[in-house]
């Protein structure tokens, strides 16, 4: 459940809004803040704060690629997975992080630290091959600076 501060600021929000339907996506992303990623529980209390049903909740929870259903590690890497990323690498971005995190796509390291999802795009074929982690770019990326940025990470972790 939602502290009751937040909850009530989010009503706020709601009551404010010309139709409550547009702020589903600020809803999802505040009970994900809260609960880490959008657990069944939050989309039934989604669909009571903004007047839907559970199934349009999850339709949009499912569809948004920043919107978690399952629990995710400290660091989502949202790995580029398209041609021109492809065609900028020696070797498949997803191909190399599967290799030096030791998961598939989909998955979390046991520590918990890194989940990596691969996406279609993130729009910055100007920097390709590219990754997003928590949401900041990376590219153009060779395997030294993957290895870079996950060593500093790891460190911060």
């Amino acid at each position: 459940m939602l502290p009751k501060t937040r909850k009530k600021a989010l009503q706020k929000e709601i009551a404010a809004a010309e139709h409550a339907r547009e702020l589903v996506v600020d809803v999802l992303m505040a009970l994900q803040a809260h609960y880490g990623h959008v657990t069944d529980e939050a989309v039934f209390e989604a669909a009571d704060l903004l007047g839907m049903t559970p199934m349009e909740i999850e339709e949009v929870a499912t569809f948004y690629t920043f919107i978690y259903r399952r629990p995710v590690g400290k660091y989502v890497i949202h790995v580029c997975d398209s041609v021109i990323c492809w065609m900028e690498s020696e070797r498949p971005l997803l191909e190399v992080l599967c290799e030096k995190l030791g998961i598939a796509p989909g998955e979390t390291t046991a520590d918990g630290l890194f989940t990596l999802l691969p996406v279609c795009c993130i729009g910055y074929c100007d920097r390709a091959p590219a990754m997003l982690i928590n949401r900041k770019a990376y590219g153009p990326l060779t395997e030294n600076k993957i290895d870079r940025i996950l060593t500093g990470l790891r460190q911060e972790g």
